[in-house]
């Protein structure tokens, strides 16, 4: 028994090892740059952004909540799902570009909507089926961040709504 028992702890402390090893290497992800301006600077690969120490410091509660355990705002309480100026908005954790104002609209649902991603690559989604219902889950690439949600009963040209959370995103006015 005391072999068997043995092998186990040593066999669990291999799986460990690996598994700590296999952390240790970083994801690496593909998204589009964009200049202050909005015009794009071209691909890159990086790394995938983990700053979670630094994020619970930097980042307010609710943003913390919404970004990094995928909350909720509740609609029409944050300053800016309103906003009309032009500009980008960038994910509050990494500062990736998500959406450009100019695809922004009015959705009436208190959170800032837009019918299209400044780059397909700068955003991941994936199928959410929280709360007993199947929805699409918006993330940013680059740090995984929770954004909000797509639905499909948006605008022309696309007929998306990308609906997310004002305090996933940063914006940042046009540089003229």
């Amino acid at each position: 028994m005391q072999r068997r028992h043995f092998l186990t702890v040593i066999s669990g402390l291999g799986l460990a090892c690996a598994t700590r090893a296999f952390a240790a290497t970083p994801e690496r992800v593909t998204i589009m740059q964009f200049a202050a301006d909005g015009k794009p600077l071209g691909r890159v690969t990086l790394d995938k952004v983990d700053k979670d120490a630094e994020w619970k410091k930097r980042l307010s509660p609710l943003a913390y909540e919404v970004t990094r355990r995928q909350g909720t705002e509740r609609a029409y309480s944050q300053p800016g799902y309103d906003r009309h100026e032009p500009g980008l908005y960038r994910c509050v954790c990494c500062d990736n570009a998500l959406f450009d104002s100019a695809t922004k609209y009015d959705s009436r649902t208190g959170w800032p909507s837009f019918w299209q991603p400044i780059a397909q690559e700068n955003v991941r989604e994936i199928e959410d089926r929280l709360f007993g219902m199947i929805r699409t889950e918006v993330r940013c690439t680059l740090c995984d961040a929770h954004l909000g949600h797509v639905f499909d009963d948006g605008p022309k040209p696309t007929g998306l709504r990308y609906c997310m959370n004002t305090v996933a995103l940063r914006f940042v006015p046009k540089a003229k």
